[in-house]
């Protein structure tokens, strides 16, 4: 501040500006139990920024073509990890330590351990209590960023679910019932069952799929 030559004081200019925060994108991390479960449909990752650790056993000496394939498309987001002795519950301790892990690294990690061993549940429950995000899955397609968001026509929906279920393989649900709780994980919005029965009769109407008995076989594209 000074005097300018009129006798006023002078007061400089001095500009502000706001600083815009970037929205913060968490890390998903995805841990895969091998020995429980062996997804056919890991590429459905390759499109999104996962993390991805593959348990492998002790006496696990060989993985399938499939499997490495995918592996590769991930490229350095995937990793195998071969654990060490064959102790019960020995590929759930590791598990648990590169959790423990990656979460002091990142406390703003996302997990997803992909088995169907409810033995991890009470450690899920624990890192919940601490802060931590993480989750169960019993398949790939069932975490929550690659279900399908509602679709505003029944093609859209049928051409979703279509696409789902041919990332899933050899997963897919073999019963009407097990199809129709599938159908309903991969929407945000729940459908009821009207909704449900609609769309597993278009499946077939549309030769995607063949009900026996409540018996579902497929007739996907690859």
């Amino acid at each position: 501040m000074r005097l300018n030559d009129g006798g006023y004081y002078h007061y400089p200019v001095v500009q502000t500006f706001r600083t815009l925060k970037e929205p913060v994108v968490s890390t998903q991390y995805v841990l895969i139990d091998f020995e429980n479960v062996q997804p056919k449909n890991l590429e459905i990752l390759a499109k999104h920024p996962f993390n991805v650790f593959v348990f492998v056993g002790a006496n696990q000496t060989k993985v399938s073509f499939d499997l490495a394939a995918s592996m590769q498309l991930l490229g350095s987001n995937a990793k195998y990890v071969k654990i060490a002795g064959n102790g019960q519950n020995a590929l759930d301790f590791h598990v648990a330590y590169y959790i423990g892990v990656l979460a002091e690294k990142d406390p703003k990690g996302i997990f997803h351990i992909i088995s169907k061993d409810k033995g991890f549940d009470p450690l899920i429950k624990h890192l919940k209590e601490k802060g931590i995000e993480i989750r169960r899955e019993s398949d790939l397609a069932e975490i929550p960023v690659l279900r399908i968001k509602d679709s505003t026509s029944d093609d859209e929906k049928v051409a979703a679910i279509v696409r789902n279920l041919a990332a899933r393989g050899q997963s897919r649900p073999r019963k009407v019932k097990t199809l129709e709780n599938t159908i309903n994980t991969l929407f945000t919005k729940k459908l009821d069952k009207k909704d449900l029965a609609a769309l597993v009769s278009e499946l077939q109407k549309r030769n995607y799929i063949a009900v026996n008995q409540g018996n579902v076989s497929y007739k996907l594209p690859r």
